[in-house]
């Protein structure tokens, strides 16, 4: 799965290097984002192979953001994971 693009939903900033660190490092492709509304929105435009997303997010929370990937799961090729 190396070289595929995952996007990661974390508002926390030691947490988002921790996993940029680490996916970067085994070769994927990164988008970060720090609100559920933008990992539902970045989702949308870039269809990765997954998401990473955290549950405590302002606004929107990981739980709802994750249902409303889900719900629109025959668009999406994404597998979603909270």
């Amino acid at each position: 799965m190396a070289g595929e693009q995952v996007i990661v939903v974390e508002h926390n900033e030691k947490e988002m290097k921790l996993f940029r660190d680490v996916l970067v490092a085994s070769g994927y492709r990164l988008l970060e984002v720090s609100t559920g509304e933008g990992g539902v929105d970045l989702a949308a435009a870039h269809l990765p192979a997954v998401v990473l997303m955290d549950i405590q997010l302002p606004g929107v929370d990981g739980v709802e953001a994750l249902d409303r990937l889900r719900r629109d799961r025959g668009r999406r090729r994404s597998q979603c994971l909270l």
